[in-house]
């Protein structure tokens, strides 16, 4: 029988599999309707819509795939967090960021989750933007 904490583990890999995948509209049926999204280095923004219009706005201005990803869960499975790599390819300057001229990346991310009933509520992201900005050329 599944516990609560392998139920984590599953949906947080599920979650970055249909990421990798491009299926938009599954990876959106992860999320609650209020989901919280800590974006890296910057605000809170909330709700489904919402995380919908960002996942656009990456998807015009990035091709990205997560690897060498590994997830960690609490036993209650309320939380989880992953570690894995990005690799991608800057594809159209996204606003405020240098102009983007088909460079590539790889960076180490972690994420953190809130989980309620089977859905992710909360997502917080991390890496290192310096580091994005030097192997993009756009910073020093």
């Amino acid at each position: 029988m599944a516990t609560p904490h392998s139920q984590a583990v599953s949906l947080v890999q599920a979650y970055y599999d249909i990421f990798n995948s491009g299926d938009r509209s599954a990876f959106l049926a992860l999320l609650t309707d209020d989901v919280a999204h800590e974006i890296n280095q910057g605000g809170v923004e909330l709700g489904k819509g919402t995380f919908a219009a960002f996942l656009e706005r990456m998807d015009r201005c990035y091709r990205e795939q997560v690897c060498d990803l590994v997830v960690f869960a609490a036993e209650d499975g309320r939380r989880a967090a992953a570690e894995f790599f990005i690799e991608g390819e800057y594809l159209s300057t996204d606003a405020g960021l240098p102009a983007a001229a088909g460079q590539r990346y790889r960076l180490r991310v972690g994420a953190f989750f809130d989980i309620r009933d089977g859905r992710v509520g909360r997502v917080t992201n991390y890496y290192n933007l310096e580091e994005w900005l030097r192997q993009i050329g756009g910073g020093n």
